[in-house]
C-alpha cells in the first residue's frame, strides 16, 4: 500500500495526524511506501514571521486570549498521543523551503524523506527554530543522510518551487484545501482521508481499505477518482 501524506510544516495537526497514521500502520504490522505531498498553508508570512498567537487571532477573528486558549487545546491534544508540542511560543514562518528541500528528498532519496519530515517538524514545533533558515535546513537534511553539496544546490535556488506549487494545485483540483489528508492507493483503488482522526479511526480505516471494504466507511472519506 502506497500512503500519500499532504501536510504543512505550521500545521499541528498535520504533525498530530502523520504520526497517529504512522502508529496505526504499526500496529497493523503492513508494509507500506510513504509519500509526501506539498501544501504550503502561508505563503504571505513570506520571510517575515509572527507569532502562533497573533496569527490564529487574525485568522479567526478573535481575541488574543481566545487565540491562546485554542492553541494551549491543541497542546493537550498532542500530549495525550504522547507527542510534545511548544506551540504557544511558535513564530510561524515560511515553509516554502522546508517543502522545497523535502520534495527533493521524496524525489531523490525517497527512503530518507519521511525521517526529515519528522525532524522540521521537530524543530519547529518542540524546539521552536526557525525552518525558513536554510542552515537549519540544510542540517537537518544532511543529518537524515543525503549529500551536503546536493542540499546546497537545492536551497540556494529555486529548485523544486514548481513541483511544491503543482502539489497544491493537484490539491485543491480535487477540492483538498486544508492539511493534513491522507491518500491511501493500492493498485487502481484509492481513499482519501482528510482531517485528523483518531489513531483507532485511522487503523480501521486502513484496515477495511486493505481488505477492499472501503465502502462501509464514512466519517468524511471519499474515493479519488
Amino acid at each position: 500500500m502506497n500512503i500519500l501524506y499532504m501536510i504543512d510544516f505550521n500545521c499541528p495537526y498535520s504533525y498530530i495526524g502523520l504520526k497517529r497514521v504512522q502508529k496505526a500502520v504499526a500496529n497493523l504490522n503492513i508494509e507500506v511506501d510513504w509519500e509526501l505531498k506539498s501544501f504550503e498553508l502561508e505563503p504571505l508570512v513570506g520571510k517575515d514571521s509572527v507569532s502562533s498567537i497573533d496569527r490564529y487571532a487574525e485568522k479567526y477573528g478573535i481575541a488574543k486570549q481566545e487565540a491562546e486558549n485554542m492553541i494551549s487545546e491543541i497542546e493537550e491534544i498532542a500530549i495525550a498521543d504522547c507527542l510534545e508540542l511548544n506551540f504557544k511560543d511558535l513564530t510561524l514562518r515560511s515553509s516554502k523551503d522546508a517543502h522545497r528541500i523535502s520534495k527533493f528528498v521524496q524525489s531523490k532519496y525517497p527512503d530518507l524523506a519521511l525521517g526529515l519530515v519528522e525532524k522540521i517538524f521537530h524543530s519547529n514545533f518542540v524546539e521552536n527554530k526557525n525552518i525558513a533558515d536554510n542552515k537549519l535546513l540544510s542540517e537537518l537534511t544532511v543529518s537524515c543522510g543525503v549529500d551536503e553539496s546536493d542540499v546546497k544546490k537545492i536551497l540556494d535556488n529555486n529548485y523544486y518551487n514548481i513541483e511544491v506549487e503543482l502539489d497544491k494545485e493537484e490539491a485543491l483540483s480535487h477540492a483538498i484545501t486544508a492539511t493534513p489528508c491522507f491518500i491511501l492507493i493500492k493498485k487502481e483503488e484509492k481513499l482519501i482521508i482528510p482531517r485528523v482522526f483518531s489513531t483507532e479511526e485511522f487503523e480501521t480505516a486502513i484496515k477495511d481499505f486493505e481488505q477492499g471494504n472501503i465502502k462501509s466507511k464514512s466519517y468524511g472519506m471519499g474515493a479519488l477518482r
